[in-house]
């Protein structure tokens, strides 16, 4: 066995790990000790990621289809680059360069980024290259550009250790980012005086542990943070040295926010007054304020303004680029930096240059010696996608991102991958959503195979390391897009190719990109993967030697006058409101053990055990309103398209507010999820779309006939990999139904759960077909059938354990026989059950309910067993070491704690409202 150091291919925290693996297999990961992002700690996703490394739906080889109609083939590589470079070439020739895309992802590495960039504006001649970066962080990008000149993130961890008051913003981060969370819950330990504030319309795990939490209506966050800015000014909070010498813009700013009182924003924000100005105090007599946001500011029809306005907040009190203090904005991706880094993205140029300036693209030209770069602007990620579907780009390179699930207005996206002449898909996964629109599919290196670097939240660039080679004929991103730029260089007649891409490996890469970093803001001019190697991770810029933890420290900023900006900004909301058509707002997030599209966390079962199903949590009053009870099936309609799914009562959430997972798609549901029903409107500055929220509809649905079918890997020599290629044939099959969801159960052994619902009885073929799929034959099965009653039960016994089961009609059982079949129970006292009607389930059937501690498999009735027999957090956690792993249950076993009156671990400071929106309590 052996050690590779290397990182997390999850969120933007860039955590290190170690990966442990041996005899051409992975077979475990730790957290890196020695990682300054994470100190060894890892998440539930992170640690479970050697679980990933499965060969069952991986890419293997080049598949490429000859007709539009036709089912792809197996191909070489030589044949695969040379038709994609011809296809190419051709739509290039006849119809121009910005006739061709390159869609990109905030997975892939500093270097993979780079060698595309290159090839799309050097080589191809257009700026329609794009990133799903574009979905999750720019919007932070333009509002730091605004304000401070330059997209770099002044603040970093460290500061969290030190600030005493931290605003977290449209994060939930005890989700989305765990472990950087963790790290907060050491600074309030170590520091009870730290004051936490939570922005957030729901009243999630990390609202929940704030000092105050102002649930704010959708859209409404401008708002909020310009009233805060009226507080500052009224009770004389700001720092006016620093903003006559250091900035510029304030007059103008001050007089659009002097009517905004806190009693006119919080009729507008939904939250009490005194709540707005209790923030703004605790802000402005910080000796150290910090400020955290994600998705719920960025993904918003004003989304650049929301940066703008945090960012205003800490100019105004001169809160920026010393300890504790800055604006830190988390990005979702693990390597969304780096594609900003190396401007990969429509509206950006190589090291944070400026695509819109003839100089700077002037200067990139000489850098890679090209007479030119494209002067025409490039799309973004929606109207990448939008000119496709009218036809105007006709071939798109998509690597490493599935937009068949990810994109907004989901209609619109099939019908633009439908419509394209030669789509490209460079994946690691052959079952993700887009796979079935690609006319070429390049298998693509993943995860422990890969090498490069990455850059995190805080500017720190860390090496990749590979553990093992790709499996079967998969790649590294960056060689193919090489290999396919030569070749299309071939095509294209254009002889300096060879030239432009001669990279032997991926440190002749950084080092060309570093290179273009000299005197800018970002430079790492002399660092290169040998300083890597010898020094650890570093923060850029870096300078004799060493990386810096934090900007702005002299207070000259990135703009030609070296004066931060107050910029004026429009009081926004939403890009659609509520109306009797469609009364309820929708908002959209993560679930604590997935991540994005679930192309890897859907391959571990014990993810599933939090969330099994994508369920939209709905107030208990709108539920009976709508006649709808806890567990039922909902139909949720928005402008653009209808899903069902099925509905929680949930207390984080307020009247008129629904929230819905964002990861499940069409590999999981019989539709596509949420994205179906968002809309591609998208902020005017940045261009990201507005995924957060939609106006919707909820009405029960109607569907009396339901099934449930469970199987389970037990006595298979590899149990995942046999679940996982039952999924696979399942896939296809969702869409027939008006309602299907598909999962993972258990542990080491992993079950399949296929859940379905529909208007009338499904066709005897179907279910016949779903047995022969799941390998349930007849002959070897228990069977009981009631026509009348439209019952039917059947069951396979293998070695005396329960491995699959199919019900028609008695779904109730779904959560006793789950356990029964993942957890290998004797099954001897289930034949009764199987073979009679209405019989009462065994002795044995009992369901300990949701796994709240993913890594040691606590559930939710031990820990409500144990609180009611007196026990607190540190008995909990010696009794059942429940939070004692990674600790990202840690939030919901407080949660749970203070629901049953057991007081939360900080005392709630006065004067800041009372309330479950208000203060915590």
């Amino acid at each position: 066995m052996a050690e590779t150091r290397s990182t997390c291919c999850y969120c933007g925290v860039g955590c290190g790990v170690l990966i442990e693996h041996g005899d051409g297999r992975i077979t475990g990961v730790r957290g890196d000790p020695d990682h300054p992002a994470n100190r060894g700690r890892l998440c539930t996703k992170g640690a479970t990621l050697h679980l990933t490394a499965v060969r069952e739906s991986r890419a293997l080889f080049p598949e490429l289809r000859d007709a539009r109609d036709a089912a792809r083939r197996r191909v070489g590589w030589d044949e695969a680059l040379a038709t994609a470079a011809g296809r190419f070439a051709a739509v290039i020739r006849e119809h121009g360069p910005d006739a061709v895309a390159f869609y990109l992802s905030g997975q892939l590495l500093t270097e993979d980024y780079y060698v595309f960039n290159k090839l799309a504006r050097a080589l191809v001649g257009t700026n329609n290259v794009d990133s799903n970066s574009r979905l999750c962080m720019s919007s932070a990008v333009a509002g730091y550009k605004m304000t401070l000149g330059a997209d770099a993130p002044p603040a970093c961890y460290e500061d969290i250790d030190v600030a005493d008051c931290i605003l977290i913003a449209g994060s939930n981060a005890a989700y989305a980012h765990p472990i950087l969370y963790r790290r907060i819950e050491d600074a309030k330990a170590r520091n009870p005086q730290l004051r936490i504030i939570v922005v957030d319309p729901r009243r999630t795990d990390t609202a929940a542990g704030a000092d105050l939490h102002l649930p704010v209506l959708p859209g409404t966050d401008l708002v909020l943070f310009s009233a805060m800015l009226h507080v500052l000014l009224w009770e004389g909070l700001v720092d006016w040295r620093y903003i006559r010498e250091h900035t510029e813009g304030f007059d103008a700013l001050r007089e659009a926010v002097r009517e905004l009182t806190p009693a006119h924003a919080a009729r507008i924000c939904g939250v009490d007054a005194e709540a707005i100005v209790t923030a703004a105090r605790w802000f402005g007599t910080a000796n150290a304020a910090l400020s955290l946001w994600c998705q719920g500011l960025n993904q918003s029809v004003h989304g650049t303004h929301n940066t703008a306005a945090i960012v205003h907040l800490h100019l105004a009190t001169g809160q920026i680029g010393r300890p504790g203090a800055g604006p830190l904005s988390l990005t979702g991706q693990p390597n969304a930096m780096g594609g900003r880094e190396v401007g990969a993205m429509a509206n950006l140029a190589p090291a944070h240059r400026d695509l819109g300036n003839p100089d700077d693209r002037d200067e990139v030209a000489r850098l890679w010696g090209v007479p030119s770069l494209p002067a025409n602007p490039g799309r973004s990620a929606v109207e990448l996608f939008d000119a496709v579907a009218r036809g105007e780009i006709r071939a798109v390179w998509i690597a490493c991102t599935n937009p068949a699930q990810s994109l907004p207005n989901q209609a619109r996206v099939r019908e633009a991958l439908q419509r394209a002449e030669f789509v490209v898909l460079q994946e690691a996964f052959v079952d993700v959503e887009t796979a079935p629109y690609a006319d070429l599919l390049l298998p693509a290196a993943s995860w422990g195979e890969k090498e490069g670097t990455v850059t995190n939240s805080e500017r720190r660039i860390t090496r990749v390391r590979s553990a093992l080679p790709p499996p079967g004929q998969a790649r590294a991103d960056w060689r193919i897009a090489r290999d396919f730029a030569r070749a299309l260089g071939h095509a294209l007649e254009r002889g300096d190719a060879a030239r432009l891409f001669d990279f032997a490996d991926t440190a002749a890469v950084f080092r060309e990109h570093a290179a273009t970093t000299r005197g800018r803001d970002l430079d790492i001019s002399a660092l290169g993967h040998a300083e890597l190697e010898r020094d650890g991770p570093q923060q850029w810029p870096y300078r004799d030697g060493r990386g810096t933890a934090r900007l702005y420290a002299d207070a000259r900023f990135a703009t030609p006058g070296g004066r931060a900006r107050f910029v004026p900004i429009a009081l926004q909301t939403l890009a659609e409101d509520i109306d009797a058509r469609f009364p309820l707002h929708l908002n959209t997030g993560r679930l604590r053990d997935q991540w994005h599209g679930m192309s890897r966390t859907g391959k571990v079962a014990r993810l599933f055990n939090h969330a099994d199903e994508a369920r939209l949590s709905m107030h208990r009053d709108d539920l009976a309103r709508r006649g709808i009870a806890d567990g039922d099936l909902a139909r949720v309609r928005s402008r653009r398209g209808e899903i069902v799914v099925r509905v929680a009562a949930s207390e984080e959430m307020r009247a008129g507010q629904v929230f819905l997972p964002m990861h499940f798609g069409r590999r999981y549901l019989s539709h596509a999820g949420a994205n179906e029903l968002m809309p591609a409107a998208f902020d005017p500055h940045s261009r990201q779309p507005e995924l957060k929220h939609a106006a919707v509809q909820v009405e029960r649905a109607v569907l009396p006939h339901q099934e449930l079918v469970l199987r389970s890997a037990v006595g298979a020599a590899q149990p995942q990999e046999v679940a996982l290629r039952w999924m696979a044939r399942l896939h296809p099959l969702l869409s027939r139904y008006a309602y299907a969801s598909l999962a993972l159960a258990g542990r080491e052994m992993p079950a399949v759960v296929l859940r379905i619902a529909h208007g009338a009885a499904t066709p005897d073929a179907w279910r016949e077909q779903i047995d022969a799929l799941l390998e349930m034959p007849d002959e070897a099965c228990l069977r009981y059938r009631d026509a009348r009653r439209n019952v039917d039960k059947k069951a396979l016994i293998v070695d005396g354990r329960l491995a699959g089961v199919r019900l028609t009609g008695e779904v109730a059982a779904a959560a006793w026989l789950r356990e029964m079949m993942t957890q290998a129970r004797p099954a001897a006292d289930l034949r009764r059950w199987i073979l009679a009607p209405l019989a009462a389930p065994p002795s044995a059937a009992r369901s300990r309910g949701r796994v709240v501690c993913n890594c040691l498999d606590v559930a939710e009735s031990q820990i409500d067993a144990a609180i009611g027999g007196g026990a607190d957090l540190p008995a909990l956690q010696q009794q059942l070491r429940c939070g004692t792993s990674c600790g990202s249950c840690v939030p919901e076993i407080k949660r749970m704690l203070a629901a049953r009156g057991h007081p939360l671990p900080h005392p709630s400071p006065a004067g800041a409202g009372e309330g479950s929106f208000g203060v915590a309590n």
